[in-house]
């Protein structure tokens, strides 16, 4: 083993030096803390301002059901209309409550990441549960309102848009940082790719919901 020596007199043995310029490549952006951080904080603000407003017009329609509600467009766009769904209350109580404390979580983890704040592993895996079946009941709603209820309602799609790219990048994160264990060729390339993967999802959403009404987009609907 040989040694250096620095302009202040220290001793650096070349292993070190060796080390050092070999050190692992960069994370990829979205994965860090702050800018991480500033996703979960935008992305769950949205969600949870659509997420009052669903339940402000809700309360609404409980006091007068024949209450026009804001996003109440056409028979295709309502949101009254899919409010009076069962799938609309599959817990016994407005979908919508679910939606505020959720989204109030993933505001708050966001801010503390922006904070400095470090959670242990096991809070980043309870993330990960949480995000993932959020993500799930989602769309399983989506699947509801296209091919069951056949009705949309933009407050309720607001929250779809959100939670595709929180899901996408929690899960890129975890990979990243160790929580999710997959090969690394595999994880680099998750990470590397979760804009391009949220583009896809959008785009296959876009792509159902054409096709879901494409007789409304044709003009055959009778509307």
């Amino acid at each position: 083993m040989t040694s250096t020596t620095d302009s202040a007199g220290n001793v650096k043995l070349a292993d070190d030096v060796t080390t050092h310029n070999t050190a692992q490549p960069e994370q990829p952006r979205m994965t860090r803390d702050r800018p991480f951080g500033w996703l979960l904080v935008i992305s769950g603000l949205i969600g949870w301002l659509a997420s009052g407003a669903l339940v402000l017009e809700k309360l609404e329609v409980l006091k007068n059901p024949a209450y026009q509600t804001a996003c109440d467009i056409n028979p295709w766009i309502s949101c009254g209309q899919v409010m009076q769904t069962w799938q609309s209350s599959v817990f016994g109580f407005p979908n919508m409550f679910i939606g505020i404390v959720a989204f109030a979580v993933i505001v708050t983890v966001g801010m503390a990441l922006l904070s400095g704040a470090r959670f242990a592993r096991w809070y980043w895996a309870g993330l990960q549960t949480g995000v993932t079946l959020g993500f799930a009941f989602v769309v399983w709603l989506w699947s509801q309102a296209l091919y069951s209820i056949h009705i949309l309602c933009p407050l309720c799609m607001t929250v779809w848009a959100v939670m595709i790219p929180m899901v996408v990048w929690v899960t890129a994160r975890n990979i990243t940082h160790g929580i999710i264990k997959v090969p690394a060729g595999a994880g680099r390339i998750i990470s590397d790719s979760g804009w391009i993967i949220t583009a896809l999802l959008y785009t296959a959403v876009m792509a159902s919901i054409f096709f879901a009404f494409i007789q409304v987009f044709i003009g055959t609907s009778g509307f």
